[in-house]
C-alpha cells in the first residue's frame, strides 16, 4: 500500500464570488512538491482566479488553504513569497525597456557600499543573471546589460523562471508560458519546466494546450465554469477525452454533428443551420 503524501499546499472547498457571480466554486486540489499540475479549462473557467488566490491577490470567500498540512491564510503577494509561492505570468513579467540585470533582481537588488554611498552592485547582478540563464540554455545572454525587450518570448519566461529558481521558489506558477510562443519555443519553456521539476519545485502550469500539458503533467485538474469537473493523474485519461472534457461534451457533440452535416450534405451545398 502506497503511503500517501502530505501535499505542500491543498486548497479545500475553496469558493470565491464578485458580487452575485461565482467565479470559483467549492475547488479541492493538491500541490505536490517536485510534480507537474496542469490546470486546464476554457476562457472563463476559472483558472485566473484560482491561481490568484494561491498568489495572494484574492483571498477566498470561503475554504481552507493549508501549506505542509496546516491551515495557513495567503492573504497578500507578500504572504505566497514569504511561503514560496512564485507565479510567471504569460509574457514573463518582465520590463521590456529594462535591462536583464535590473528586471531580474527587481526588489531584490544587491548592493555595495554603506548607508548613503551604499549603490546597485551592476557587476553581481550582472554576472549572476548570466550565469543563471545560461545554466537554463540560454546560451546567447552574455551581458547583464542587455534590455529585456531585445529577447525572444521564449528567453523572457526562462528568465522569469530562473529569477522564480534563484530566489528560492517551492512553488511555481507559470500562466499560459507557452501560449505566444513558436514550437521550438515553447519546447525550450517545457524543458525547463521539467528541471523545475527535477529540483523538487512544484509547477502550476496554466494551459490551454492539452499536448503541452501531457507532455510535462503528473496530475491535471480541469474546470469548468469555475467549478472542477474532473481531476485524474497522468495516463488516467487520453488527449482526445481531455479536449472534450476541456470544452464540455455537449459542446463537443454539437460540433461532431455539425461537422458531419457539412460531410453529407451534396457537393456546392452548405447544410441549413
Amino acid at each position: 500500500m502506497t503511503e500517501k503524501r502530505t501535499p505542500y499546499i491543498s486548497i479545500e472547498n475553496a469558493t470565491k464570488v464578485f458580487g452575485g457571480y461565482v467565479a470559483l466554486n467549492d475547488v479541492s486540489l493538491e500541490i505536490h512538491q517536485g510534480e507537474v499540475l496542469c490546470l486546464l479549462g476554457d476562457n472563463g473557467a476559472g483558472k485566473s482566479t484560482l491561481i490568484k488566490v494561491l498568489s495572494g491577490f484574492h483571498q477566498p470567500s470561503s475554504g481552507i488553504i493549508r501549506v505542509e498540512g496546516r491551515e495557513q491564510p495567503i492573504d497578500s503577494p507578500r504572504d505566497a513569497a514569504d511561503l514560496g509561492i512564485s507565479t510567471v505570468h504569460q509574457f514573463g513579467g518582465t520590463f521590456p525597456l529594462m535591462s536583464l540585470e535590473r528586471s531580474f533582481f527587481a526588489g531584490r537588488e544587491p548592493t555595495k557600499g554603506w548607508g548613503p554611498f551604499e549603490v546597485f552592485d551592476s557587476k553581481t547582478a550582472g554576472e549572476i543573471v548570466v550565469r543563471e540563464m545560461q545554466a537554463m540554455g540560454i546560451t546567447r545572454v552574455t551581458d547583464g546589460k542587455r534590455l529585456v525587450g531585445s529577447l525572444s518570448g521564449g528567453e523572457r519566461q526562462v528568465s522569469a523562471i530562473a529569477r522564480a529558481v534563484y530566489f528560492g521558489a517551492k512553488v511555481m506558477i507559470l500562466d499560459e508560458p507557452t501560449a505566444a510562443l513558436g514550437v521550438k519555443e515553447a519546447a525550450h519553456v517545457l524543458r525547463i519546466v521539467m528541471q523545475a521539476k527535477k529540483r523538487g519545485l512544484a509547477v502550476v502550469l496554466v494551459t490551454h494546450n492539452v499536448t503541452h500539458a501531457m507532455t510535462v503533467g503528473d496530475h491535471f485538474a480541469v474546470l469548468i465554469h469555475g467549478a472542477k469537473a474532473a481531476d485524474f493523474r497522468r495516463g488516467e485519461r487520453t488527449r482526445e477525452e481531455i479536449t472534450d472534457l476541456m470544452a464540455g461534451g455537449e459542446a463537443m457533440a454539437e460540433l461532431e454533428a455539425e461537422l458531419e452535416s457539412y460531410r453529407s450534405a451534396p457537393d456546392g451545398q452548405q447544410p441549413q443551420r
